[in-house]
């Protein structure tokens, strides 16, 4: 069974095909599944502070977000100031800046700290040069290789 399918309705004049319609959706169907395969979804995580955070408790939480940030999600910090804390936002952005330190070049920071209502809040995404880090550790084992040669040389 052959039918006539519209298949670009945009096109000046409009683009029509004798097919069998019952195959073009499901191929259609197909490269949609496929291209939702191929987009990568980036999630936002949310990681909680109070000011008075313990030592071992931010950085159980700075471990977390560094798991986050490897894994390709944004992290937005959260530090929540309960009852006359909301006077000191100096304690809370003195947190920040040392998540900020902790993390070091895995993140960058895409909003920067700010105080809204009862909480101060940062947004931290994935930094794209920690990846090319990994290669370029690779680099000083080939230049052993490289010397190698030059004694050989000089041995003969």
């Amino acid at each position: 069974d052959l039918d006539l399918v519209e298949v670009a309705a945009q096109a000046s004049p409009p683009v029509c095909r004798i097919m069998d319609y019952g195959k073009f959706r499901y191929e259609e169907s197909q490269r949609l599944k496929e291209s939702r395969k191929k987009t990568v979804q980036i999630t936002m995580k949310e990681v909680k502070f109070k000011p008075k955070i313990g030592k071992a408790d931010f950085d159980t939480k700075v471990r977390h977000m560094q798991q986050f940030l490897a894994e390709g999600h944004k992290v937005k910090v959260t530090l929540q100031f309960r009852g006359r804390e909301v006077a000191h936002p100096e304690l809370g952005k003195k947190i920040l800046d040392a998540v900020i330190e902790q993390l070091g070049e895995t993140a960058r920071v895409d909003t920067h700290a700010r105080l809204e209502g009862r909480n101060m809040t940062m947004v931290l995404s994935p930094e794209k040069k920690a990846a090319p880090k990994k290669k370029s550790d690779n680099k000083p084992q080939e230049a052993p290789a490289t010397e190698a040669p030059d004694s050989t040389r000089q041995e003969q």
